[in-house]
């Protein structure tokens, strides 16, 4: 994939991006914010959201997954603590791990002009761009939307689209413990994933990746403001409704 010029509407000047860098955010908290982000940009298209996190040790499984590319059996998996979650996003298992970095943008595509298929090929172009910035050549895969390494995984992208509105979208391994993944075959593949750290032969830092994943998600899909937050996004103010007074 090259850096062509983009061919698609640019959003109107002035856009801006609100990011959320949050540190390891538990999956099903994850789940809860991007459905109620999803619904509050459905409703008010100008707005858009970027959340990048970590998870706790884990697998997901996307609607190309299957049970039987996750090797430990149930007893195992409890023993690691691993839950086993089914997504509704796309491609297939994958196992999360610390030191992984999750960027999920939550924009609304036709304030974008983008369809699916534009929208993933764009998170593709952030993930390719972000790893020639260390150095790593990688591919798109042909088979299945993610980024690969020499015959190895090092880029997951799973997406989904509600109401118009994207949702989940990259997971990239910085630098987890790569002995796990021999357990669990990421989006099918007969390898195990790989990351920045093995593939570049450097020091990778996980801070570092979060915030060139923001500049990058902020300048493919031309946003000209981002806004940073620490701390998850305050939920909109809900008036008391207090109970009518009983009347004699």
């Amino acid at each position: 994939m090259t850096n062509a010029p983009h061919t698609r509407e640019q959003p109107e000047p002035g856009r801006a991006l609100n990011a959320y860098l949050l540190g390891s955010l538990p999956f099903d908290a994850l789940l809860a914010l991007q459905r109620r982000l999803v619904y509050d940009i459905s409703g008010d298209p100008s707005t858009a959201a970027l959340l990048v996190c970590e998870h706790p040790a884990g697998v997901t499984v996307g609607r190309e997954g299957s049970r039987s590319h996750v090797r430990p059996n149930p007893e195992e998996l409890n023993a690691r603590g691993w839950a086993v979650r089914w997504v509704s996003r796309g491609g297939g298992v994958l196992l999360h791990q610390p030191g992984q970095v999750a960027c999920y943008p939550v924009l609304s595509l036709d304030a974008l002009g983008l369809t699916a298929g534009a929208y993933l090929e764009h998170l593709q172009g952030v993930a390719l761009e972000l790893l020639r910035e260390y150095g790593v050549a990688g591919e798109p895969d042909p088979q299945h939307p993610g980024i690969m390494v020499r015959g190895r995984r090092l880029v997951h992208v799973g997406a989904a689209v509600r109401r118009g509105v994207s949702c989940f979208g990259l997971v990239v391994n910085a630098d987890p413990d790569l002995g796990p993944f021999r357990d669990v075959r990421c989006d099918g593949d007969p390898l195990p994933m790989t990351s920045l750290a093995r593939e570049s032969g450097h020091r990778v830092r996980v801070a570092g990746v979060r915030q060139r994943l923001v500049e990058l998600v902020a300048d493919r899909f031309g946003f000209d403001r981002v806004s940073v937050f620490h701390s998850l996004p305050r939920a909109p103010y809900q008036p008391t409704r207090h109970a009518a007074a009983h009347r004699p």
